[in-house]
């Protein structure tokens, strides 16, 4: 995988906010090099976020983020206010544009405020700076630029590659859980859902750091399973699995050779695994008429058997026995307002930075709602959990014993 094709969900996500004509997108063409961004003298020109995923030297991969005025007014300001808001759910790095001549706005003071709750890295990148007689003293968190005359904008660069290597930190699907030399079974049904002769992103990712490690990948369809573990000389040392075929895999691998999930494997990855083990134990105590949201952090054509509209809510009716209400999001929508859910079941959230997957959870869970995602949820509703995590060296045995006193009568 080369840097262009690096998804999006890997790539460090920078935004750009400020004032209505402080000069944002002339900022992000200086940057990029490219007209990425529509300039004009016209207040609130950007009325939408404006995505580019790019490569930045000396960065690398990014996904720039221009947004609408924080200050902009008029009928639609309200909503384009909202948007720029949202934005900082999967922002890594904000970059907050002013005009060099006017520090300490209420605008600049609020957004400021806002990085330091969401502890969000953050520089003031004071523009225009070619309109000043002379520079004022800066501190570490702000540079002076002039985007019209490309000045600085070289160290501005830098300025943000220094602080994502700061904040950046070793990732790994696998690394703790494979070695070299191990043969490590993918199972990987066909997904109608993905285009003819695709993987889907978690089985790319995870084939790919399989082959990283030194370690040997066989992908197998579900209906092979059986047949491969016979023909090979000596047994896996690890049994990966679509989620949706997890109760198939389970009886067909043998208790003796640890099996699990992409999606569970995703959810560590992305830093919400401990939240879906606490969240899943509400399964046991939904009602009738509890409203849950099924979540999806990528866009695609809905499929007669969709995991997120069709089988994981008839899963879960069948278990529970209760009749319930589902309703779903997908991509960036997700709802402002959760306060009427019984609880959330999300995706790996392979399209999703670590950034938004972590926002969207800790909305949630701010809530008292319960938040789990596909791979913990059927892994539960098949009676698998406890075997599915037992290979996860960060996970604690106790969860075991809440999840059993939970169980339904």
């Amino acid at each position: 995988m080369g840097l262009n094709d690096t998804p999006s969900g890997e790539r460090v996500h920078i935004g750009i906010f400020g004032r209505t004509n402080a000069g944002k997108s002339t900022v992000v063409n200086a940057i990029t090099g490219q007209d990425l961004s529509i300039v004009s003298d016209v207040s609130g020109t950007t009325t939408d976020p404006v995505r580019k995923a790019m490569e930045l030297l000396p960065l690398g991969p990014v996904v720039l983020i221009d947004t609408p005025g924080f200050d902009d007014e008029g009928q639609l300001g309200p909503l384009r206010i909202r948007k720029t808001l949202q934005t900082l759910r999967h922002t890594d790095i904000a970059l907050l544009v002013t005009d060099a001549g006017d520090r300490g706005s209420e605008p600049e003071q609020e957004l400021v405020k806002l990085f330091e709750e969401r502890k969000i890295p953050y520089l003031l990148v004071r523009n225009k700076m070619d309109l000043l007689n002379s520079l004022p003293d800066s501190d570490e968190n702000e540079i002076y630029v002039s985007a019209l005359y490309k000045d600085n904008i070289h160290e501005l660069k830098e300025r943000i590659a220094r602080l994502a290597k700061r904040e950046k930190k070793e990732k790994f699907i696998l690394k703790d859980l494979v070695k070299a030399k191990d043969l490590v079974v993918l199972v990987i049904p066909v997904d109608s859902a993905a285009p003819k002769g695709r993987l889907i992103l978690p089985q790319q990712q995870v084939m790919r750091e399989v082959i990283e490690l030194g370690a040997w990948p066989v992908a197998v369809s579900p209906e092979g399973i059986k047949d491969l573990l016979d023909s090979l000389k000596k047994p896996p040392a690890l049994v990966i699995t679509d989620s949706q075929v997890f109760d198939l895999a389970d009886r067909a691998v043998p208790d003796t050779i640890p099996l699990t999930s992409f999606s569970i494997l995703m959810a560590r990855y992305k830093g919400f695994l401990s939240a879906c083990m606490t969240g899943v134990e509400a399964m046991g105590k939904l009602k009738d008429g509890d409203r849950i949201l099924i979540s999806e952090g990528c866009t695609h054509h809905r499929q007669c058997e969709d995991i997120g509209t069709v089988k994981l809510p008839a899963w879960i009716r069948d278990y529970t026995g209760k009749k319930l209400v589902f309703e779903t999001s997908s991509g960036r929508d997700f709802p402002e307002d959760l306060s009427s859910y019984a609880m959330v079941i999300h995706c790996g959230g392979c399209m999703l930075n670590e950034k938004e997957m972590k926002s969207r959870m800790q909305e949630v869970v701010s809530l008292g709602i319960p938040f789990t995602n596909y791979g913990i949820a059927i892994a539960f509703l098949k009676g698998i959990l406890e075997r599915s995590i037992a290979v996860l060296p960060d996970l604690q045995t106790c969860v075991f014993e809440t999840l059993d006193n939970n169980a339904i009568d």
